[in-house]
């Protein structure tokens, strides 16, 4: 825009405008450093080809979900800031192959299986490339832009009488990934199933594929108050695995080797947390735990450790071949949905929440609202009369951190906003406060750009630094 001045005063006038501009913006950039960055707000859903499969893929700035529709429904792969998570078979990439009861064709990815498995009898899911599994399923845009969600809807299943149809939502805003999940009754009579969300999670060394990645984690809440000896049950492989325990934290932690090996829990806080040390990228799974109901085997989790299988002969010397099925390095990390007897027709629902993040290695605390805890917070009061602050986190949502503090006694003395965080950053956090009252308490909320309080990361007593 051209300015024309006339006269002196005109002259004062447009001094005197441009001053209040320069302040104003001045103003304005502060009050910005304390507001959350406002992220691009969209999502796209485009037809693609991935690895030779004619896919859909979901897409924001954080984000690639691939779906292949026609291989069971499947989410082949999740790219998250240029890492990708789900193990993609090398054996099929690209291929189709129609349902075969007699084999398995294993893909990859992430798919819907039915709870109990077993060939005992019509109440157990053979397991094998059936139409859940394998079968063509149909495609359906349902939202793009604001929000991007798609259904898809697989053929009715002539063994088990279910009908599978998942919707997968993208947030815009953030890499949080929603999932839907409905069977359906399509039979005349009464059945009983569970839903199991099944991710298989590529364990190869990211710099030689052909060897394991030495630092990879799956990690959830072993139930204090389990039904299982040593508060998980071995379903299948060494009843003595060096590769798990409970920590004393209370955390069940299952450090992947290339050796066969099932193992269930009844975790009841509805969170697995799959943590690559190596690459530095974690996958936060929720899902909800329902405490009155039944679930298969009591299992609410599952993990599955793909590599050789011991077996014994029929005089019962052990042996581990190789090849096949067991040469493909991945962990399966299962969630299972209660049994729930369905009448003709009735359907039943199972959800879950995905949330990709950094970390800075394999050490972890925990999962809470806005995100992992890799290093716990610390605070501590100086004489000074500064908080110091340390800490580091990997979040779920951009935005910012705001430190909540409170008296001795619980009243609340104040927020003051910390960093500018995102998701595809690691959160290390080194920083002085200075307070206008002494606080005992500190609590790290997350807001996001919105400023909608995303939770905390943390909760903690602060500490005071004694003078000697």
């Amino acid at each position: 825009m051209a300015w024309r001045f006339r006269g002196k005063g005109t002259m004062r006038n447009g001094a005197t405008f441009l001053l209040l501009l320069f302040l104003n913006l001045k103003v304005a950039s502060a009050q910005a450093a304390d507001q959350p960055a406002r992220p691009d707000s969209s999502c796209h859903i485009e037809a693609t080809n991935y690895k030779g499969w004619s896919a859909q893929q979901l897409s924001n700035r954080w984000l690639k979900l691939e779906v292949i529709p026609q291989n069971g429904g499947r989410l082949i792969q999740v790219t998250f800031a240029g890492h990708s998570f789900l193990f993609v078979n090398p054996e099929y990439e690209g291929k189709y192959l129609p349902p075969d009861p007699n084999r398995w064709f294993n893909y990859g990815g992430d798919k819907i299986w039915l709870l109990p498995e077993g060939n005992n009898d019509e109440q157990h899911w053979v397991g094998n490339s059936d139409v859940i599994d394998d079968g063509p399923y149909t495609f359906r845009k349902l939202s793009e832009g604001r929000e991007c969600e798609i259904e898809l809807t697989g053929p009715v299943d002539p063994q088990t009488g279910i009908q599978i149809r998942r919707t997968i939502l993208l947030d815009p805003n953030s890499p949080h990934i929603h999932f839907h999940a409905t069977m359906q009754n399509k039979t005349g009579h009464v059945i009983e199933w569970s839903i199991q969300s099944v991710s298989q999670y590529n364990t190869a060394d990211p710099s030689n594929p052909s060897h394991n990645n030495p630092d990879f984690w799956t990690f959830t809440p072993a139930n204090p108050s389990s039904s299982y000896l040593n508060r998980y049950h071995v379903r299948f492989g060494p009843a003595e695995n060096p590769a798990v325990s409970v920590r004393d934290d209370g955390f069940f932690a299952l450090h992947y080797v290339h050796r066969g090996a099932e193992l269930w829990l009844d975790s009841t806080p509805g969170w697995v947390a799959v943590v690559d040390g190596t690459s530095r990228y974690a996958m936060v799974e929720r899902f909800r735990y329902e405490k009155n109901e039944t679930y298969p085997g009591k299992a609410s989790v599952i993990f599955w450790t793909n590599g050789p299988e011991m077996r014994l002969s029929p005089d019962g010397e052990p042996s581990i071949p190789s090849g096949g099925d067991g040469s493909p390095r991945y962990l399966e990390a299962e969630l299972n949905s209660p049994l729930v007897e369905l009448q003709p027709g009735e359907t039943r629902d199972f959800d879950t929440d995905w949330f990709p993040t950094r970390t800075g290695g394999s050490e972890f605390h925990g999962v809470e609202d806005a995100g992992i805890v890799i290093r716990p917070l610390r605070a501590t009061l100086l004489e000074t009369g500064h908080l110091r602050l340390s800490g580091s986190f990997g979040v779920f949502f951009p935005g910012r951190l705001v430190a909540h503090l409170y008296s001795e006694h619980g009243s609340s003395v104040g927020t003051m906003p910390l960093t500018q965080v995102d998701p595809a950053e690691l959160v290390v956090l080194e920083t002085e406060l200075t307070p206008s009252e002494k606080p005992a308490r500190i609590s790290l909320h997350l807001e996001d750009a919105s400023g909608l309080d995303r939770g905390s990361l943390q909760e903690i007593p602060i500490n005071t630094l004694e003078t000697h």
